[in-house]
C-alpha cells in the first residue's frame, strides 16, 4: 500500500473513524484503525455495536488494506507539517510515514481478523437536512434513559410517517419528543430505536447545513450516510413507551414565558443545589407571575418571573437540572407551559406553529 494526502483531510478522517475504535478490546486489531487504499482511501473504526467509515481523497500509488494502531497513526499525523503526508506499508506490515523532514516508522496489523461490518442495503434511504437531523438528535437524547435495566429506553424511537420524522426519548422522569416536517412526502412509515450512543456520534458528524444526510433501516441495523461518512450500528428490540398515552392526560392551565427569562430564574435558584445538596425547587404559578424558591443545608434562593396567564397558585415541585435541560433544548423564545394538579407533570410546547416540540418533566413532592 503506497499514497499520499493532505495532512489536514487525513487528521480530520482519522478524528471521525477513530470514535467508535474500542480502547481495550479483546480483538486486538479493533483497537486500530482499518485502513483501505483504491479509490481513494477508506478508514473505519468499529465497536462491534458502531461503525464509522470516512473516505478520503488521495493519490493512491498502491492499493492495500492494514490496521493502524489508532492512537499512534493520529498523534503522528498530528504532529507533521502541515504539507502532504504519505504512507508506504510493506508486505511485511512495517509503516513508513513522511511529511515534510519528518518521518516515521511504525508496525501495523494484519486486517484479517478485523471484523465485518454489517451491511444495510442503502437502495431504500430516507433523506433528511443534516441540520434537521442534528436538532431532532440535539432535542431528545438528553432524555435517554442510562439505565440498562430497561434497555430499550437507553435509546432514541425514530417514527418515520409520510409527512415527516418524530424522534422521541425517555428515561422515565422526562419525555422530550421533536418533530421534522418534509415539504415532500416520504412515502414511508417505519418505527425503531436507535441507541443513544450511536447517534451521539452522528450528531458529532453532521453539521449545519441543508445537504442531505440519509438513513437506512436494515434488519437488525441502521445505517447513516453522511457526507463522505457513514456509520452503521445496531438497532435496539423491544417495544417503547407508548409516548402518546403518556402525554394525554387533561391540562387545565396554559401559561406563556420566554424562555431565556424562564431558565435565568430557575438557574439562579438552582445554585445552591448541587449532586451533594439536593432540593427541589418549589414553583408556584400566579397570575402572571411565576414564584421559584428553594431551601437546602447549604441555605435558600427566591426567584420570579414574568408569564402571561393564570396560574391559580398552583404549587409543584420539580427537579431544577431536568427541567433546564428542557428549557435549552426549546428552539423558540416564547414557550407555552401546560399543566393541571401539582401531582402531574408539566409540558412544555410550542407556542408559534412553526415547531413542532413537547418537554414533559415529572413532579417530585413537596414536604
Amino acid at each position: 500500500m503506497k499514497f499520499t494526502c493532505e495532512k489536514a483531510l487525513l487528521v480530520s478522517a482519522i478524528s471521525v473513524a477513530g470514535r467508535t475504535v474500542s480502547p481495550k478490546s479483546t480483538i486486538p486489531c479493533l483497537e486500530g484503525i482499518l485502513l483501505r487504499a483504491g479509490v481513494g482511501v477508506q478508514l473505519t473504526g468499529f465497536n462491534l455495536e458502531t461503525g464509522i467509515t470516512v473516505k478520503v481523497e488521495a493519490d493512491v500509488k498502491e492499493a492495500g488494506v492494514c490496521v493502524m494502531p489508532a492512537r499512534l497513526f493520529f498523534d503522528i499525523i498530528r504532529k507533521l507539517p502541515d504539507e502532504e503526508v504519505t504512507v508506504e506499508v510493506d508486505d511485511k506490515l512495517q509503516v513508513s510515514i513522511r511529511g515534510g523532514v519528518s518521518s516515521f516508522k511504525i508496525t501495523a496489523m494484519d486486517a484479517e481478523d478485523y471484523p465485518e461490518l454489517p451491511e444495510v442495503n442503502a437502495e431504500q434511504g430516507i433523506a433528511i437536512p443534516q441540520q434537521a437531523l442534528r436538532e431532532l438528535i440535539g432535542g431528545t437524547i438528553f432524555s435517554a434513559s442510562e439505565n440498562q435495566a430497561r434497555p430499550v429506553l437507553t435509546g432514541c424511537l425514530i417514527e418515520v410517517e409520510d409527512s415527516g420524522v418524530t424522534m422521541v426519548a425517555v428515561d422515565g422522569i422526562r419525555l422530550a419528543r421533536r418533530t421534522w416536517h418534509s415539504e415532500e412526502p416520504l412515502g414511508r412509515t417505519e418505527k425503531f430505536i436507535v441507541p443513544a450512543s450511536g447517534l451521539r456520534e452522528v450528531e458529532k458528524i453532521l453539521s449545519e447545513t441543508d445537504e442531505p444526510a440519509i438513513f437506512t433501516l436494515g434488519a437488525k441495523h441502521i445505517l447513516f450516510e453522511i457526507g463522505s461518512a457513514t456509520l452503521v450500528c445496531r438497532i435496539l428490540e423491544g417495544d417503547f413507551i407508548d409516548w402518546r398515552n403518556v402525554m394525554s392526560f387533561g391540562r387545565t392551565k396554559f401559561l406563556t414565558a420566554n424562555v431565556a427569562e424562564l431558565m435565568s430564574s430557575i438557574e439562579r435558584v438552582s445554585l445552591i443545589v448541587s449532586e451533594k445538596v439536593k432540593s427541589p425547587v418549589r414553583c408556584t404559578f400566579g397570575d402572571n407571575i411565576a414564584d421559584f424558591r428553594t431551601v437546602n443545608t447549604i441555605g435558600s434562593a427566591h426567584d420570579t418571573c414574568a408569564i402571561a396567564g393564570q396560574g391559580g397558585d398552583l404549587e409543584i415541585g420539580f427537579n431544577c437540572r431536568f427541567l433546564l435541560d428542557a428549557l435549552r433544548a426549546i428552539p423558540s423564545e416564547e414557550v407555552t407551559l401546560e399543566l393541571s394538579t401539582g401531582l402531574n407533570p408539566i409540558i412544555f410546547t410550542p407556542v408559534d406553529d412553526k415547531f413542532d416540540f413537547a418537554y414533559m418533566v415529572l413532579p417530585v413532592r413537596l414536604h
